[in-house]
Protein backbone atom coordinates (compact mmCIF):
# COMPACT_ATOMS: atom_id res chain seq x y z
CA UNK A 1 0.00 0.00 0.00
CA UNK A 2 1.27 3.58 -1.09
CA UNK A 3 2.49 5.80 1.84
CA UNK A 4 0.73 8.65 0.83
CA UNK A 5 -2.19 6.60 0.94
CA UNK A 6 -1.87 5.66 4.50
CA UNK A 7 -1.20 8.98 5.82
CA UNK A 8 -4.50 10.66 4.06
CA UNK A 9 -6.14 7.42 5.93
CA UNK A 10 -4.60 9.02 8.87
CA UNK A 11 -5.06 12.09 8.47
CA UNK A 12 -8.97 11.81 7.99
CA UNK A 13 -9.09 9.67 11.39
CA UNK A 14 -7.08 12.33 13.25
CA UNK A 15 -9.49 14.63 12.00
CA UNK A 16 -12.82 12.57 12.49
CA UNK A 17 -11.61 11.54 16.42
CA UNK A 18 -10.83 16.10 16.91
CA UNK A 19 -14.11 16.86 15.36
CA UNK A 20 -15.89 14.12 17.29
CA UNK A 21 -14.12 15.07 20.53
CA UNK A 22 -14.77 18.91 19.57
CA UNK A 23 -18.91 18.13 19.22
CA UNK A 24 -19.23 16.32 22.90
CA UNK A 25 -16.70 19.08 23.86
CA UNK A 26 -19.66 21.49 23.18
CA UNK A 27 -22.31 19.39 24.37
CA UNK A 28 -20.49 19.31 27.70
CA UNK A 29 -19.96 23.02 27.60
CA UNK A 30 -24.06 23.52 27.02
CA UNK A 31 -25.08 21.04 29.40
CA UNK A 32 -22.39 22.44 31.97
CA UNK A 33 -22.47 26.02 31.31
CA UNK A 34 -24.91 27.41 29.20
CA UNK A 35 -28.34 24.59 30.51
CA UNK A 36 -26.97 24.14 33.18
CA UNK A 37 -29.69 25.21 35.76
CA UNK A 38 -32.40 23.62 33.55
CA UNK A 39 -30.74 19.97 33.57
CA UNK A 40 -30.46 20.54 36.77
CA UNK A 41 -33.40 21.04 37.50
CA UNK A 42 -35.08 18.09 35.36
CA UNK A 43 -32.39 15.45 37.26
CA UNK A 44 -34.07 16.90 41.14
CA UNK A 45 -37.53 16.65 39.61
CA UNK A 46 -36.39 12.87 38.20
CA UNK A 47 -34.93 12.13 41.21
CA UNK A 48 -38.23 13.87 43.81
CA UNK A 49 -41.54 12.78 44.69
CA UNK A 50 -43.98 15.43 45.79
CA UNK A 51 -46.63 13.54 48.11
CA UNK A 52 -50.42 15.41 49.51
CA UNK A 53 -50.87 15.55 53.09
CA UNK A 54 -54.42 14.95 53.44
CA UNK A 55 -55.90 17.26 55.72
CA UNK A 56 -58.65 15.22 57.92
CA UNK A 57 -62.24 16.95 57.65
CA UNK A 58 -63.33 18.23 60.88
CA UNK A 59 -65.53 16.22 62.77
CA UNK A 60 -69.41 16.54 63.68
CA UNK A 61 -69.68 15.71 67.11
CA UNK A 62 -72.86 15.84 69.67
CA UNK A 63 -73.87 18.23 72.46
CA UNK A 64 -72.20 16.57 74.63
CA UNK A 65 -69.19 15.49 72.35
CA UNK A 66 -69.88 12.26 71.32
CA UNK A 67 -68.44 11.57 67.56
CA UNK A 68 -71.43 11.33 65.11
CA UNK A 69 -68.90 11.74 62.57
CA UNK A 70 -65.49 11.47 62.26
CA UNK A 71 -62.33 10.99 59.76
CA UNK A 72 -59.82 8.31 59.65
CA UNK A 73 -56.67 7.19 57.97
CA UNK A 74 -56.95 5.27 54.76
CA UNK A 75 -54.40 4.63 51.46
CA UNK A 76 -54.31 5.37 48.33
CA UNK A 77 -52.41 3.05 45.94
CA UNK A 78 -50.48 4.88 43.25
CA UNK A 79 -47.94 4.05 39.94
CA UNK A 80 -45.35 5.55 38.22
CA UNK A 81 -45.67 4.45 34.33
CA UNK A 82 -42.06 5.21 34.08
CA UNK A 83 -40.83 3.26 36.84
CA UNK A 84 -43.24 0.41 36.27
CA UNK A 85 -44.28 0.27 32.47
CA UNK A 86 -41.94 -2.64 31.40
CA UNK A 87 -43.49 -4.91 33.94
CA UNK A 88 -47.27 -3.46 34.14
CA UNK A 89 -48.99 -6.70 33.95
CA UNK A 90 -47.11 -8.70 36.45
CA UNK A 91 -47.83 -5.38 38.62
CA UNK A 92 -51.38 -5.73 38.04
CA UNK A 93 -51.37 -9.32 38.66
CA UNK A 94 -49.91 -9.34 41.93
CA UNK A 95 -52.42 -6.12 43.01
CA UNK A 96 -55.40 -7.80 41.63
CA UNK A 97 -54.46 -11.02 43.68
CA UNK A 98 -54.54 -9.10 47.04
CA UNK A 99 -57.05 -6.45 46.64
CA UNK A 100 -59.42 -8.61 44.92
CA UNK A 101 -62.54 -6.69 43.63
CA UNK A 102 -60.67 -3.00 44.95
CA UNK A 103 -58.58 -2.73 41.46
CA UNK A 104 -59.21 -4.06 37.98
CA UNK A 105 -56.47 -5.93 35.89
CA UNK A 106 -57.08 -4.53 32.32
CA UNK A 107 -57.39 -0.97 33.78
CA UNK A 108 -54.41 -1.16 35.85
CA UNK A 109 -51.82 -2.42 33.10
CA UNK A 110 -53.37 0.41 31.17
CA UNK A 111 -52.61 3.22 33.35
CA UNK A 112 -48.91 1.40 34.22
CA UNK A 113 -48.17 2.54 31.06
CA UNK A 114 -49.64 6.04 30.20
CA UNK A 115 -47.14 7.85 28.24
CA UNK A 116 -44.87 10.89 29.38
CA UNK A 117 -46.73 10.27 33.08
CA UNK A 118 -45.05 9.54 36.46
CA UNK A 119 -48.31 9.82 38.93
CA UNK A 120 -51.26 7.28 38.30
CA UNK A 121 -53.66 6.37 40.85
CA UNK A 122 -54.16 2.43 41.03
CA UNK A 123 -56.63 2.32 43.85
CA UNK A 124 -58.10 4.73 46.24
CA UNK A 125 -59.44 4.63 50.04
CA UNK A 126 -58.40 1.23 50.49
CA UNK A 127 -57.92 0.02 54.47
CA UNK A 128 -54.64 0.39 55.56
CA UNK A 129 -53.68 -2.87 55.61
CA UNK A 130 -54.93 -4.04 52.83
CA UNK A 131 -52.75 -1.14 50.77
CA UNK A 132 -49.78 -1.70 52.45
CA UNK A 133 -50.21 -5.84 52.34
CA UNK A 134 -50.71 -4.93 48.42
CA UNK A 135 -47.64 -2.78 47.67
CA UNK A 136 -45.27 -5.18 49.87
CA UNK A 137 -45.96 -8.06 47.65
CA UNK A 138 -44.96 -5.97 44.66
CA UNK A 139 -41.84 -4.94 46.07
CA UNK A 140 -41.26 -8.39 47.53
CA UNK A 141 -41.23 -9.50 43.82
CA UNK A 142 -38.43 -7.18 42.84
CA UNK A 143 -41.06 -4.88 40.79
CA UNK A 144 -40.80 -0.40 41.20
CA UNK A 145 -42.90 2.33 40.57
CA UNK A 146 -46.03 1.48 43.33
CA UNK A 147 -46.35 3.48 46.49
CA UNK A 148 -49.07 4.42 49.04
CA UNK A 149 -50.22 7.64 49.70
CA UNK A 150 -52.33 8.46 53.29
CA UNK A 151 -55.87 9.63 52.70
CA UNK A 152 -59.01 10.67 55.15
CA UNK A 153 -61.71 8.65 55.06
CA UNK A 154 -65.28 9.58 56.44
CA UNK A 155 -66.31 7.64 59.08
CA UNK A 156 -70.19 7.46 60.50
CA UNK A 157 -69.60 5.51 64.18
CA UNK A 158 -73.40 5.34 64.54
CA UNK A 159 -74.26 3.91 60.84
CA UNK A 160 -77.53 5.42 60.18
CA UNK A 161 -77.86 7.46 63.03
CA UNK A 162 -79.34 10.85 62.44
CA UNK A 163 -78.08 10.47 58.57
CA UNK A 164 -80.62 12.74 57.41
CA UNK A 165 -79.17 15.67 59.41
CA UNK A 166 -75.68 14.61 59.57
CA UNK A 167 -75.28 13.41 55.64
CA UNK A 168 -73.01 12.05 53.33
CA UNK A 169 -69.79 13.29 51.39
CA UNK A 170 -68.90 12.42 48.14
CA UNK A 171 -65.74 10.34 46.72
CA UNK A 172 -63.79 13.46 46.69
CA UNK A 173 -64.63 14.31 50.37
CA UNK A 174 -67.36 17.20 49.28
CA UNK A 175 -70.45 17.21 51.46
CA UNK A 176 -73.75 16.54 49.43
CA UNK A 177 -76.24 16.27 51.57
CA UNK A 178 -76.79 17.51 55.54
CA UNK A 179 -74.33 19.16 57.64
CA UNK A 180 -71.73 17.74 55.57
CA UNK A 181 -73.19 19.88 52.95
CA UNK A 182 -74.19 22.89 54.83
CA UNK A 183 -70.90 23.64 57.02
CA UNK A 184 -68.89 22.30 53.90
CA UNK A 185 -66.54 24.78 54.07
CA UNK A 186 -65.78 24.71 57.56
CA UNK A 187 -64.87 21.25 57.99
CA UNK A 188 -62.65 21.15 54.61
CA UNK A 189 -59.60 21.61 55.45
CA UNK A 190 -56.23 22.63 53.72
CA UNK A 191 -54.15 19.74 52.20
CA UNK A 192 -50.06 20.39 53.21
CA UNK A 193 -47.35 18.27 50.85
CA UNK A 194 -44.25 16.57 51.45
CA UNK A 195 -41.66 16.45 48.60
CA UNK A 196 -38.87 14.26 49.05
CA UNK A 197 -35.67 12.49 46.97
CA UNK A 198 -36.30 9.27 45.38
CA UNK A 199 -33.46 6.91 44.02
CA UNK A 200 -33.74 5.70 40.60
CA UNK A 201 -35.89 2.45 41.42
CA UNK A 202 -38.32 4.75 43.08
CA UNK A 203 -37.31 4.44 46.77
CA UNK A 204 -37.55 7.40 49.28
CA UNK A 205 -33.69 7.67 50.34
CA UNK A 206 -33.36 8.85 53.65
CA UNK A 207 -31.40 11.69 55.29
CA UNK A 208 -31.89 13.25 51.69
CA UNK A 209 -33.59 16.74 51.57
CA UNK A 210 -37.38 17.44 51.60
CA UNK A 211 -39.90 19.71 51.78
CA UNK A 212 -43.24 19.82 54.13
CA UNK A 213 -45.61 21.89 54.05
CA UNK A 214 -48.30 21.74 56.96
CA UNK A 215 -51.38 20.51 56.32
CA UNK A 216 -54.59 22.15 58.28
CA UNK A 217 -57.41 20.10 59.75
CA UNK A 218 -60.56 20.57 59.29
CA UNK A 219 -63.10 22.62 61.82
CA UNK A 220 -65.29 20.58 63.97
CA UNK A 221 -68.69 21.14 64.08
CA UNK A 222 -71.12 20.65 67.82
CA UNK A 223 -74.36 20.28 67.59
CA UNK A 224 -77.45 20.52 69.30
CA UNK A 225 -77.74 16.77 69.17
CA UNK A 226 -78.27 14.57 71.99
CA UNK A 227 -76.59 11.06 70.58
CA UNK A 228 -78.51 8.42 73.10
CA UNK A 229 -81.90 10.47 72.02
CA UNK A 230 -81.42 10.54 68.85
CA UNK A 231 -81.13 7.09 68.67
CA UNK A 232 -84.19 6.03 70.87
CA UNK A 233 -86.04 8.04 68.57
CA UNK A 234 -84.99 6.55 65.10
CA UNK A 235 -85.42 2.98 66.48
CA UNK A 236 -89.10 3.65 67.62
CA UNK A 237 -89.94 5.36 64.53
CA UNK A 238 -88.09 2.83 62.29
CA UNK A 239 -90.55 0.13 64.34
CA UNK A 240 -93.73 2.03 64.03
CA UNK A 241 -93.51 2.67 60.21
CA UNK A 242 -92.01 -0.77 59.41
CA UNK A 243 -95.05 -2.20 61.48
CA UNK A 244 -97.59 0.30 59.91
CA UNK A 245 -96.55 -0.06 56.52
CA UNK A 246 -96.18 3.41 56.24
CA UNK A 247 -94.41 5.53 53.62
CA UNK A 248 -92.33 7.29 55.82
CA UNK A 249 -91.96 8.65 59.75
CA UNK A 250 -90.61 11.64 61.18
CA UNK A 251 -90.05 12.91 64.47
CA UNK A 252 -88.69 16.32 66.09
CA UNK A 253 -87.93 17.24 69.58
CA UNK A 254 -86.50 20.87 69.78
CA UNK A 255 -85.84 22.77 73.20
CA UNK A 256 -88.63 25.53 73.43
CA UNK A 257 -86.81 28.25 74.73
CA UNK A 258 -83.36 27.94 72.45
CA UNK A 259 -84.70 26.74 69.61
CA UNK A 260 -82.35 23.91 69.85
CA UNK A 261 -82.91 20.99 67.89
CA UNK A 262 -82.05 17.95 70.60
CA UNK A 263 -83.24 14.92 67.88
CA UNK A 264 -84.71 14.85 64.40
CA UNK A 265 -85.60 11.23 63.30
CA UNK A 266 -86.56 10.10 59.55
CA UNK A 267 -87.84 6.92 58.83
CA UNK A 268 -86.65 4.90 55.94
CA UNK A 269 -83.39 6.44 56.21
CA UNK A 270 -79.79 5.33 54.87
CA UNK A 271 -76.55 4.46 56.29
CA UNK A 272 -74.08 6.73 55.01
CA UNK A 273 -71.21 4.28 56.52
CA UNK A 274 -72.17 1.40 54.27
CA UNK A 275 -73.80 3.32 51.69
CA UNK A 276 -76.41 1.13 51.91
CA UNK A 277 -80.04 2.42 51.28
CA UNK A 278 -78.73 5.90 49.52
CA UNK A 279 -81.14 6.95 47.49
CA UNK A 280 -82.75 10.03 46.20
CA UNK A 281 -85.64 9.39 48.43
CA UNK A 282 -83.69 9.01 51.54
CA UNK A 283 -80.94 10.90 51.11
CA UNK A 284 -83.37 14.00 51.18
CA UNK A 285 -84.03 15.46 54.74
CA UNK A 286 -88.01 15.55 54.90
CA UNK A 287 -88.61 17.11 57.75
CA UNK A 288 -87.53 20.49 55.55
CA UNK A 289 -87.77 19.53 52.60
CA UNK A 290 -90.96 17.74 52.27
CA UNK A 291 -94.30 19.76 52.03
CA UNK A 292 -97.61 18.33 53.10
CA UNK A 293 -101.31 19.56 54.65
CA UNK A 294 -100.77 19.35 58.50
CA UNK A 295 -104.58 19.00 59.45
CA UNK A 296 -105.77 19.54 63.00
CA UNK A 297 -102.62 20.17 64.14
CA UNK A 298 -103.56 23.89 62.36
CA UNK A 299 -105.99 24.34 64.57
CA UNK A 300 -103.44 25.43 67.70
CA UNK A 301 -102.38 28.29 65.22
CA UNK A 302 -106.14 29.33 64.17
CA UNK A 303 -107.20 29.47 67.94
CA UNK A 304 -103.73 31.27 68.66
CA UNK A 305 -104.70 33.95 66.50
CA UNK A 306 -108.01 34.37 67.98
CA UNK A 307 -107.33 34.35 71.55
CA UNK A 308 -104.37 36.96 70.49
CA UNK A 309 -107.44 39.12 68.92
CA UNK A 310 -109.20 38.67 72.26
CA UNK A 311 -111.99 36.15 70.40
CA UNK A 312 -111.75 33.38 72.28
CA UNK A 313 -110.86 32.01 75.55
CA UNK A 314 -110.38 28.11 76.39
CA UNK A 315 -114.20 28.53 77.85
CA UNK A 316 -115.28 30.21 75.32
CA UNK A 317 -118.60 28.84 74.66
CA UNK A 318 -119.38 27.60 70.81
CA UNK A 319 -122.25 26.44 69.34
CA UNK A 320 -121.28 23.41 66.48
CA UNK A 321 -123.52 22.63 63.74
CA UNK A 322 -124.24 19.45 62.51
CA UNK A 323 -122.54 20.26 58.99
CA UNK A 324 -121.64 23.16 56.89
CA UNK A 325 -121.67 23.35 53.12
CA UNK A 326 -119.66 26.38 51.86
CA UNK A 327 -118.91 27.31 48.24
CA UNK A 328 -120.63 24.35 46.97
CA UNK A 329 -118.49 21.87 49.25
CA UNK A 330 -119.47 19.96 51.76
CA UNK A 331 -117.24 19.89 55.55
CA UNK A 332 -117.88 18.35 58.37
CA UNK A 333 -116.24 16.17 61.60
CA UNK A 334 -114.37 12.71 61.46
CA UNK A 335 -117.82 11.60 63.25
CA UNK A 336 -121.15 12.12 63.18
CA UNK A 337 -122.86 14.43 65.31
CA UNK A 338 -126.05 17.02 66.03
CA UNK A 339 -125.37 20.34 66.79
CA UNK A 340 -122.71 20.45 69.80
CA UNK A 341 -122.33 22.96 72.45
CA UNK A 342 -118.46 22.73 73.02
CA UNK A 343 -116.03 25.38 74.79
CA UNK A 344 -113.09 26.52 72.57
CA UNK A 345 -110.58 23.70 74.73
CA UNK A 346 -113.72 21.34 73.64
CA UNK A 347 -113.48 22.13 69.86
CA UNK A 348 -109.43 21.39 70.50
CA UNK A 349 -109.86 18.16 72.55
CA UNK A 350 -112.33 16.44 70.28
CA UNK A 351 -110.78 18.20 67.35
CA UNK A 352 -113.51 19.31 65.18
CA UNK A 353 -113.44 21.16 61.86
CA UNK A 354 -116.96 22.97 62.21
CA UNK A 355 -116.00 24.36 65.76
CA UNK A 356 -112.62 26.04 64.51
CA UNK A 357 -114.38 27.11 60.91
CA UNK A 358 -117.34 28.41 63.29
CA UNK A 359 -114.88 30.33 65.63
CA UNK A 360 -112.53 32.30 62.47
CA UNK A 361 -115.79 33.91 61.43
CA UNK A 362 -114.97 36.08 64.41
CA UNK A 363 -111.58 37.23 62.11
CA UNK A 364 -111.58 38.42 58.65
CA UNK A 365 -109.62 36.19 55.74
CA UNK A 366 -106.47 38.68 55.86
CA UNK A 367 -106.47 38.91 59.95
CA UNK A 368 -106.01 35.50 59.48
CA UNK A 369 -103.46 35.35 56.64
CA UNK A 370 -101.07 37.84 58.39
CA UNK A 371 -101.16 35.78 61.48
CA UNK A 372 -100.19 32.09 59.45
CA UNK A 373 -97.65 34.70 58.09
CA UNK A 374 -96.27 35.85 61.50
CA UNK A 375 -96.22 32.29 62.56
CA UNK A 376 -93.50 31.43 59.65
CA UNK A 377 -95.46 29.89 57.31
CA UNK A 378 -94.79 30.25 53.80
CA UNK A 379 -91.38 31.51 54.49
CA UNK A 380 -87.90 29.41 55.67
CA UNK A 381 -87.85 28.49 59.06
CA UNK A 382 -83.51 29.65 58.95
CA UNK A 383 -82.80 26.52 60.10
CA UNK A 384 -79.46 25.52 59.43
CA UNK A 385 -79.85 22.81 56.93
CA UNK A 386 -79.71 22.74 53.51
CA UNK A 387 -82.96 22.41 50.68
CA UNK A 388 -85.56 23.82 53.15
CA UNK A 389 -88.84 24.26 51.33
CA UNK A 390 -91.46 27.52 51.87
CA UNK A 391 -94.54 25.38 52.11
CA UNK A 392 -97.64 27.48 50.45
CA UNK A 393 -99.76 29.71 51.98
CA UNK A 394 -101.68 31.36 49.26
CA UNK A 395 -102.19 35.17 48.42
CA UNK A 396 -105.21 35.93 50.78
CA UNK A 397 -106.21 37.80 47.22
CA UNK A 398 -107.18 34.57 46.01
CA UNK A 399 -108.78 32.84 48.89
CA UNK A 400 -112.43 31.87 48.70
CA UNK A 401 -114.71 30.75 51.86
CA UNK A 402 -113.84 27.39 51.85
CA UNK A 403 -110.02 27.78 50.98
CA UNK A 404 -110.15 30.11 54.70
CA UNK A 405 -112.51 27.76 56.38
CA UNK A 406 -110.18 24.35 55.51
CA UNK A 407 -107.01 26.40 56.10
CA UNK A 408 -108.10 26.95 59.68
CA UNK A 409 -108.00 23.04 60.00
CA UNK A 410 -105.09 22.72 58.07
CA UNK A 411 -106.22 21.43 54.62
CA UNK A 412 -105.29 23.61 51.60
CA UNK A 413 -102.01 24.92 53.30
CA UNK A 414 -98.84 22.92 52.70
CA UNK A 415 -95.78 23.04 55.34
CA UNK A 416 -92.31 20.95 56.50
CA UNK A 417 -92.41 19.70 59.51
CA UNK A 418 -89.98 22.42 61.11
CA UNK A 419 -92.21 25.17 60.35
CA UNK A 420 -95.15 23.63 62.29
CA UNK A 421 -92.67 22.54 65.15
CA UNK A 422 -91.60 25.95 65.03
CA UNK A 423 -95.12 27.41 65.34
CA UNK A 424 -96.70 25.60 67.91
CA UNK A 425 -93.20 25.89 69.67
CA UNK A 426 -94.38 30.33 69.67
CA UNK A 427 -96.88 28.92 71.43
CA UNK A 428 -95.54 26.55 73.92
CA UNK A 429 -92.93 29.76 74.95
CA UNK A 430 -95.49 32.01 75.78
CA UNK A 431 -96.20 33.24 72.41
CA UNK A 432 -92.25 34.22 71.77
CA UNK A 433 -90.90 32.43 68.01
CA UNK A 434 -87.16 31.58 67.45
CA UNK A 435 -85.30 30.07 64.65
CA UNK A 436 -84.27 26.39 65.16
CA UNK A 437 -81.04 25.20 65.19
CA UNK A 438 -79.06 22.20 65.09
CA UNK A 439 -75.00 23.36 65.52
CA UNK A 440 -74.27 25.24 68.14
CA UNK A 441 -70.76 26.00 67.90
CA UNK A 442 -67.46 25.67 65.01
CA UNK A 443 -64.27 25.01 66.49
CA UNK A 444 -61.13 25.31 64.67
CA UNK A 445 -57.95 23.81 64.08
CA UNK A 446 -56.62 26.19 66.12
CA UNK A 447 -59.36 26.12 69.01
CA UNK A 448 -61.02 29.04 68.02
CA UNK A 449 -64.72 28.00 69.14
CA UNK A 450 -67.23 30.56 67.45
CA UNK A 451 -71.13 30.22 68.29
CA UNK A 452 -73.76 30.03 65.57
CA UNK A 453 -75.63 33.15 65.43
CA UNK A 454 -79.03 32.24 67.47
CA UNK A 455 -81.58 33.90 64.52
CA UNK A 456 -84.45 35.94 64.97
CA UNK A 457 -86.63 35.48 67.91
CA UNK A 458 -90.06 37.65 67.68
CA UNK A 459 -93.28 37.70 69.75
CA UNK A 460 -95.85 36.68 67.37
CA UNK A 461 -99.33 36.20 70.31
CA UNK A 462 -99.66 37.15 73.77
CA UNK A 463 -98.11 35.68 76.89
CA UNK A 464 -101.85 35.49 77.65
CA UNK A 465 -102.79 34.05 74.14
CA UNK A 466 -100.05 31.16 74.11
CA UNK A 467 -101.41 30.44 77.64
CA UNK A 468 -105.14 30.06 76.55
CA UNK A 469 -104.47 27.72 74.10
CA UNK A 470 -102.11 25.67 76.21
CA UNK A 471 -105.13 25.06 78.41
CA UNK A 472 -107.26 23.92 75.34
CA UNK A 473 -104.11 21.48 74.50
CA UNK A 474 -103.99 19.92 77.48
CA UNK A 475 -107.77 19.09 77.16
CA UNK A 476 -106.49 16.83 74.35
CA UNK A 477 -104.33 14.53 76.65
CA UNK A 478 -106.74 14.38 79.11
CA UNK A 479 -109.01 10.87 79.85
CA UNK A 480 -111.61 12.19 77.35
CA UNK A 481 -109.67 13.63 74.78
CA UNK A 482 -108.59 12.54 71.46
CA UNK A 483 -104.76 11.49 72.64
CA UNK A 484 -105.01 10.02 75.59
CA UNK A 485 -102.08 8.04 75.07
CA UNK A 486 -99.75 10.89 74.89
CA UNK A 487 -100.08 11.29 79.09
CA UNK A 488 -96.73 11.27 80.69
CA UNK A 489 -96.99 10.01 84.31
CA UNK A 490 -96.17 12.84 86.85
CA UNK A 491 -96.43 15.74 83.75
CA UNK A 492 -98.75 18.20 82.03
CA UNK A 493 -98.78 17.60 78.44
CA UNK A 494 -100.64 19.78 76.14
CA UNK A 495 -100.72 18.60 72.39
CA UNK A 496 -102.79 18.31 69.33
CA UNK A 497 -103.61 15.80 66.74
CA UNK A 498 -103.56 15.53 63.04
CA UNK A 499 -104.94 14.13 60.34
CA UNK A 500 -105.34 15.34 56.89
CA UNK A 501 -105.96 13.92 53.17
CA UNK A 502 -103.05 13.39 51.35
CA UNK A 503 -102.49 15.63 47.97
CA UNK A 504 -101.72 13.44 44.76
CA UNK A 505 -98.48 15.20 43.53
CA UNK A 506 -98.83 14.67 40.14
CA UNK A 507 -102.11 15.67 40.10
CA UNK A 508 -102.82 18.05 43.01
CA UNK A 509 -106.21 16.26 44.29
CA UNK A 510 -106.70 14.23 47.39
CA UNK A 511 -106.14 11.23 47.68
CA UNK A 512 -109.39 9.79 49.97
CA UNK A 513 -108.64 7.15 52.35
CA UNK A 514 -104.78 8.01 52.05
CA UNK A 515 -103.84 10.71 55.16
CA UNK A 516 -100.93 11.83 57.12
CA UNK A 517 -101.40 11.51 60.56
CA UNK A 518 -99.35 13.60 63.12
CA UNK A 519 -98.96 14.24 67.03
CA UNK A 520 -97.36 17.67 68.70
CA UNK A 521 -96.92 18.12 71.99
CA UNK A 522 -95.13 19.95 74.48
CA UNK A 523 -93.77 19.37 78.45
CA UNK A 524 -94.32 20.04 81.10
CA UNK A 525 -97.27 22.36 79.78
CA UNK A 526 -97.42 24.39 82.98
CA UNK A 527 -93.34 25.17 82.47
CA UNK A 528 -92.33 24.13 78.90
CA UNK A 529 -89.07 22.69 78.02
CA UNK A 530 -89.27 20.19 74.51
CA UNK A 531 -92.17 19.88 72.10
CA UNK A 532 -92.14 16.84 69.81
CA UNK A 533 -93.61 16.20 66.52
CA UNK A 534 -94.35 13.17 65.19
CA UNK A 535 -95.32 12.83 61.46
CA UNK A 536 -96.46 9.11 59.72
CA UNK A 537 -97.09 9.51 56.11
CA UNK A 538 -99.89 6.85 55.08
CA UNK A 539 -100.59 4.36 57.30
CA UNK A 540 -103.35 2.31 57.49
CA UNK A 541 -106.59 4.00 56.98
CA UNK A 542 -107.90 3.53 60.45
CA UNK A 543 -105.01 4.86 62.37
CA UNK A 544 -105.60 8.09 64.24
CA UNK A 545 -102.91 10.79 65.39
CA UNK A 546 -103.56 10.19 68.57
CA UNK A 547 -103.68 6.40 68.58
CA UNK A 548 -100.56 5.80 66.87
CA UNK A 549 -98.76 8.79 66.93
CA UNK A 550 -99.47 9.96 69.86
CA UNK A 551 -97.57 6.65 71.42
CA UNK A 552 -94.46 7.70 69.97
CA UNK A 553 -94.71 11.10 71.23
CA UNK A 554 -95.05 10.19 74.40
CA UNK A 555 -91.88 7.60 74.29
CA UNK A 556 -89.68 10.40 72.93
CA UNK A 557 -90.63 13.23 75.01
CA UNK A 558 -90.60 10.75 78.50
CA UNK A 559 -86.88 9.76 77.06
CA UNK A 560 -86.02 13.63 76.39
CA UNK A 561 -88.13 14.65 79.75
CA UNK A 562 -85.47 12.00 81.64
CA UNK A 563 -81.98 12.69 79.57
CA UNK A 564 -82.01 16.59 80.76
CA UNK A 565 -83.25 16.07 83.52
CA UNK A 566 -86.13 17.80 83.77
CA UNK A 567 -88.43 17.15 86.83
CA UNK A 568 -92.53 17.26 87.31
CA UNK A 569 -93.96 20.54 88.27
CA UNK A 570 -96.07 18.33 90.92
CA UNK A 571 -98.77 20.49 89.85
CA UNK A 572 -101.84 19.14 88.28
CA UNK A 573 -103.67 19.28 84.85
CA UNK A 574 -106.68 21.55 85.21
CA UNK A 575 -110.20 20.53 84.55
CA UNK A 576 -111.12 22.23 81.52
CA UNK A 577 -114.69 22.03 80.74
CA UNK A 578 -115.44 20.85 77.06
CA UNK A 579 -119.20 21.22 76.79
CA UNK A 580 -121.81 23.68 77.91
Amino acid sequence: MPVTVTRTRLRVLVIGVLLLFLLFAGRLFQIQAVDSKAYAAMAVEAGTRKATVPAPRGNIVDRNGEQLVTSTDGLTITGDPQLARDKAPEIARILHEKLGDEIDYFDTIQKLRTPKSRYVFLAKDLPAYEARKAVKAVNEAGYTGVFTETKSLRSYPGGSLAANVLGITEENGKGIAGLESQYDEALTGKDGSSTYEVSSSGQRIPMADSKIEEMVPGSDVTTTLDRDLQWYADQRLRDVVSSAGADYGLAITMDVRTCQIVQMSQAPTYNPQTRSGVSEETLVNRAVSNVYEPGSVMKTITMAALADLGKVRADTKIKVPSGMVVDGFPIGDYWQHGQLRLTAAGVIAKSSNLGTIVAAEQMSDSTFYSYLRKFGFGSRSGIDLPEESVGIVSPVRDWTKAKKATTTFGQGVSVNAVQMVRAVGAIANGGVMCTPRVVDSVTKADGTVEKTPAGETRRVVSREAAAEVTRMMEAVTADDGTAPAAQIEGYRVAGKTGTAWRVNPRTGTYIRGQNTISFMGFAPADNPRFITYVVIDKPPASAGGGSMAGPVFQDIMSMALERFGVTPTGARSPKIKQDW
